[in-house]
């Protein structure tokens, strides 16, 4: 496989990716060269098929993201860290202690297998829906969504079962694009975690991006992030998303998701 044609720049970058390809895990600390750095502060649980105003008929199947380095852990292997879990608040406001557990009821939607992703079954009617990161013990993190308000006009007699089929999508804001972009990672019917928890039926994401010369870059997510910044060097790029089994790294608990995307100068 020919590795380059960029000349003595890019050869250098290349020769600090043969080395960090296969220990870059996606975390703050260990960033691919073709990963570009976290955003300061921006660490956010939030939707990604959803958006305020919006009018929807149920069954829905929502989806979910995590940012700012922050990764889904489920809360049967409790780790500490940049960690945790979704919860969705229907009709409620963030809460006014943040040192205390989050309540198990209709309002407060845990989803502590490390789920990226749940079917609203709401009536018809207005609804506040909001997104908070917690911990294994679900004490919250100053991680969540913005509030949104959407309107539900219908209630289909639909089996919300028949709405999720297992598999990844990768999600990216165009297909051409200025680095740094945004590349955000969803498995559907899959539940998310880090490596050292050691969780059976459980995977985290791998990507790998190959230049149209055929340079490749792999970044191995194994602390449970569902997104990163790139910025490689101009040029045409594949995009193959892999969800790893993480008690055998050898297997995919499911079939790839692939993207091309063009880096402007």
């Amino acid at each position: 496989m020919r590795r380059l044609t960029w000349g003595v720049g890019v050869l250098a970058l290349f020769a600090a990716s043969a080395v960090c390809s296969q220990t870059a895990v996606g975390s703050a600390g260990s960033l691919h060269p073709w990963q570009a750095p976290l955003r300061a502060g921006n660490a956010e649980s939030y939707f990604t098929n959803l958006q305020s105003g919006d009018r929807i008929e149920t069954p829905y199947l929502l989806k979910f993201g995590l940012s700012g380095g922050w990764g889904l852990a489920p809360i049967s292997q409790p780790i500490g860290g940049k960690s945790g879990h979704h919860h969705m608040l229907v009709n409620r406001d963030l809460p006014l202690d943040f040192k205390a557990a989050l309540p198990f009821n209709d309002q407060y939607i845990h989803f502590g297998k490390g789920q990226m992703e749940t079917v609203l079954n709401l009536e018809p009617g207005t609804y506040t829906l909001r997104m908070l990161l917690a911990d294994s013990k679900h004490l919250p993190h100053f991680v969540y969504s913005k509030p949104l308000k959407v309107t539900v006009t219908k209630k289909n007699a639909i089996d919300p079962k028949s709405l999720v089929q297992p598999g990844l999508s990768i999600m990216l804001a165009g297909a051409e694009q200025k680095a740094p972009l945004r590349v955000q990672f969803h498995a559907s019917g899959l539940n998310v975690a880090h490596v050292v928890q050691q969780e059976k039926d459980t995977g985290h994401f791998k990507l790998t991006v190959t230049s149209k010369s055929g340079a490749v870059a792999e970044m191995d997510f194994v602390e449970g992030q569902t997104e990163t910044w790139l910025a490689p060097p101009p040029g045409d790029y594949a995009l193959k998303l892999d969800f790893v089994d993480n008690l055998n790294p050898k297997r995919m608990l499911t079939g790839p998701a692939t993207a091309t995307v063009k880096v402007l100068p």
